[in-house]
């Protein structure tokens, strides 16, 4: 667990690391390390600060000449943008999109009771896309068939669509790497702090 969280300027987390680049960006004065209180440091003062330590979670790296802890968290000083993302069309994505429910009946199940539906079926040209993909349970979707929904006399209660990207929070949920408790509170701070869409 030698990953590194990202903020950038504003003290949004934006993207997780390597340690070795957490380190790089530290030592060429592009970012500083950042602790729970928000207290920054720069690579001269976090390499003092690491002698009078004794351990820490991540570790250390040793050079012939001094040692230095491996942050947690560092902060960029140049930039103050959040990254343009997109939600990746998987399985899960689209579950989650639906808050598990039938696009049809609104029941909410779990996952082995719901199906993937395409509103319009293959077979009428219908693609594999955001645009076309809904959740159904599994009674609605033998119902639904290989039928539009009017056809099969059915109505949608929740129009296919591509969600958007949930700002910063969504590293948590994105990242097959287990998130630090370090980490807790900058997530928190992106979860309540990022601009909620309008409707």
């Amino acid at each position: 667990m030698n990953d590194v969280l990202i903020l950038n300027r504003n003290f949004y987390a934006i993207q997780i690391t390597s340690w070795q680049r957490a380190l790089s960006l530290l030592y060429i004065d592009h970012a500083s390390v950042v602790d729970n209180d928000y207290k920054t440091y720069s690579f001269s003062d976090w390499k003092e600060l690491s002698q009078m330590v004794g351990s820490t979670p991540s570790g250390f790296v040793t050079t012939p000449n001094f040692k230095i802890a491996i942050p947690d968290v560092i902060a960029l000083k140049f930039y103050d943008k959040l990254p343009l993302s997109e939600v990746k069309f998987t399985r899960r994505n689209i579950y989650e999109h639906f808050g598990y429910k039938c696009c049809y009946c609104g029941s909410k199940f779990e996952t082995n009771n719901l199906n993937l539906d395409h509103v319009i079926p293959k077979s009428k040209g219908g693609k594999t896309n955001w645009e076309n993909i809904v959740t159904s349970c599994i009674p609605c979707n033998l119902k639904k068939s290989n039928h539009l929904p009017s056809e099969a006399g059915m109505k949608l209660l929740t129009i296919p669509s591509k969600p958007k990207w949930r700002g910063p929070i969504a590293i948590a949920f994105n990242s097959p790497i287990k998130i630090k408790i370090s980490w807790q509170k900058f997530i928190d701070n992106a979860y309540w702090n990022t601009e909620l869409e309008n409707g």
